[in-house]
């Protein structure tokens, strides 16, 4: 795939868009004046892979957050602020390697540019964030609902408002809960700036329908170019977000880092716990990060053939499997065995 060469932008020790690999990002869910929970919680982030961490900041106390968590994590932190621009400029004060606010929200002209200035002096990044049921009242009233058009519309006029004041270290997201609205906006606003695109379906629900919609979402934008940055939103533990982003990376060949898995579905010829020990490999293996595709097999006949192309793998028999690499076999198992022996191969390579 070809993807669109939008502008490139620094946040900390890290750039988005241009040529640069397409981010992974999560959000903190301990409440704000939670500082050792936030902490915690932000280190878990990183050591699961996290390129950007984003946390609330709904006033003046939760601003002791960045200093905290910027002594523990080496990603980029953004600072979610909605309406008060003088939190805007605290947070810059003290260190935030992006800001995420719409310029609209925050008052008159003059507000807009203070935050644009003091944003511009020290480089840090504006993400402009239009979430379908945040829409404001006259693009609401010329459309009548939340469209893909009235999301483009949104995005471009809160653009405009930082634009008045030379500053144009942006990045733009366009959410909402509904793929198609979602997909259609991104595409509308590619069409008409070439700034960097943070892509996620907001409210995308729990764990299993969330990466579902968020997959959909997110890899047919991606699959078309569109996109720089990605999170995807689960009602769930900010770590699972990280590991469903990465996953979605690997399954459009974007991302190399980390095991690639290939499993046969099973049928009446499996004759081992296939499923146990597929999902344990994956477990075990979720951190690893070996460029290498794994392949769990359930037939001795077909496994090897059908898995080719995998770098290392296994074939279940009757209470037995191979170990093969590239389709060749290299010996039998038993089955008690296979997992182990699987994982020695793979730490040898």
């Amino acid at each position: 795939m070809i993807r669109k060469n939008t502008k490139q932008i620094q946040i900390g020790n890290i750039s988005i868009g241009g040529n640069s690999k397409i981010t992974v990002q999560s959000m903190l869910n301990i409440p704000s004046d939670d500082i050792e929970g936030s902490v915690k919680q932000a280190v878990e982030l990183e050591k699961a892979g996290c390129d950007i961490i984003r946390l609330s900041i709904p006033n003046n106390d939760a601003v002791k957050l960045i200093p905290a968590i910027k002594k523990e994590v080496s990603v980029p932190l953004v600072a979610d602020i909605h309406f008060d621009y003088r939190l805007a400029l605290e947070a810059a004060a003290v260190g935030i390697d992006k800001i995420r606010i719409n310029p609209g929200n925050i008052g008159d002209e003059s507000r807009v540019k203070m935050v644009a200035e003091e944003c511009s002096r020290k480089n840090i990044p504006i993400r402009i964030g239009v979430n379908s049921g945040s829409l404001e009242k006259e693009i609401l009233a010329k459309y009548g609902k939340p469209t893909p058009q009235a999301l483009c519309d949104s995005a471009m006029y809160h653009a405009s408002l930082l634009e008045k004041f030379d500053f144009d270290n942006i990045v733009l997201s366009m959410k909402s809960s509904n793929v198609e609205i979602m997909t259609q906006a991104y595409e509308l606003v590619s069409e008409k700036c070439n700034y960097p695109l943070h892509l996620g379906v907001t409210e995308a629900g729990t764990e299993r329908m969330g990466i579902i919609k968020s997959s959909i979402g997110i890899g047919s934008l991606l699959l078309k170019g569109i996109g720089d940055t990605i999170r995807v939103s689960l009602t769930d533990e900010p770590v699972k977000e990280v590991y469903a982003a990465k996953d979605i990376l690997k399954a459009l060949g974007l991302n190399d880092e980390g095991i690639k898995f290939i499993s046969c579905p099973t049928c009446g010829r499996t004759r081992i716990d296939l499923i146990g020990i597929a999902k344990q490999a994956e477990e075990m293996l979720k951190d690893c990060k070996k460029n290498i595709t794994v392949a769990i097999m359930g037939c001795a006949v077909n496994g090897p053939g059908e898995a080719r192309e995998a770098d290392i793998g296994i074939a279940g028999g009757l209470k037995e499997g191979l170990i093969f690499k590239k389709g060749e076999i290299v010996r039998k198992v038993p089955e008690d065995k296979l997992l182990s022996e699987l994982l020695k191969e793979i730490e040898n390579m």
